[in-house]
C-alpha cells in the first residue's frame, strides 16, 4: 500500500534510482484517459526556491514532450526491480505507436493531478513550475554536447515541485 509522507522524511538516494532503476514519468493525455508512462533515467532532486523540487528531461521527438507542455502535473515514480521490462518498454516503445500502460500491465492509480501506478514503491507527484530547452551554446564541456547531442535534439528540462511524496510500506 502506499502512503503519503514527508518529502523531507525521504531516506531515497534519488542517484541510484535514477541510474540503477530508473523512473517513469507520467502524465494524462489529451483526453485524461490514457496516461502516457516514459522512462526517465537523467534528473535530479532537491530544494529549489524554498521548495521540494525534481529535475526531468524530455527529448523534442518523444511523444510524452508534447502532453507534458499540455499538463501542469506530472508524476515520476519509481518500479520495483533493478531497470525492468517495464522500464525497458517504456523507454523504447513510443506512446503514439501502443498502449504502454496496457502492454506493460500497469494498473493506473490518480490523485487528481497525475496519474501514477499502483506497482511503485515511490511516486512524486509534481506541479510543473518551470521548463527551459537546453541550448548547446550553454555547454561549458563541448564534449558533452558532442556525445549526447550529435543531432543538436537538445531536451527540455522540467522543474516540478513535489507536492505529493506516495511510498509503499
Amino acid at each position: 500500500m502506499l502512503e503519503h509522507v514527508d518529502p523531507k522524511a525521504l531516506n531515497a538516494n534519488f542517484f541510484s534510482l535514477l541510474d540503477d532503476r530508473w523512473g517513469i514519468l507520467t502524465v494524462h493525455d489529451k483526453d485524461k484517459e490514457n496516461p502516457n508512462p516514459m522512462t526517465v533515467s537523467w534528473g535530479g532532486a532537491g530544494i529549489l526556491w524554498g521548495e521540494p523540487v525534481v529535475t526531468v528531461y524530455v527529448r523534442p521527438q518523444r511523444y510524452t514532450r508534447h502532453l507534458i507542455d499540455a499538463e501542469q502535473y506530472f508524476s515520476l515514480s519509481f518500479l520495483p526491480g533493478d531497470k525492468d521490462p517495464i522500464a525497458t518498454l517504456c523507454g523504447s516503445k513510443s506512446g503514439r505507436d501502443m498502449d504502454k500502460v496496457k502492454e506493460c500491465g500497469l494498473t493506473v492509480l490518480n490523485d487528481e493531478k497525475a496519474p501514477y501506478f499502483a506497482q511503485s514503491e515511490l511516486t512524486l507527484i509534481c506541479r510543473k513550475l518551470y521548463e527551459q530547452d537546453m541550448d548547446g551554446q550553454f555547454f561549458v564541456d563541448k564534449d558533452v554536447d558532442a556525445r549526447q547531442y550529435p543531432t543538436k535534439d537538445y531536451h527540455r528540462m522540467y522543474i516540478g515541485k513535489v507536492e505529493s511524496v506516495l511510498l509503499r510500506k
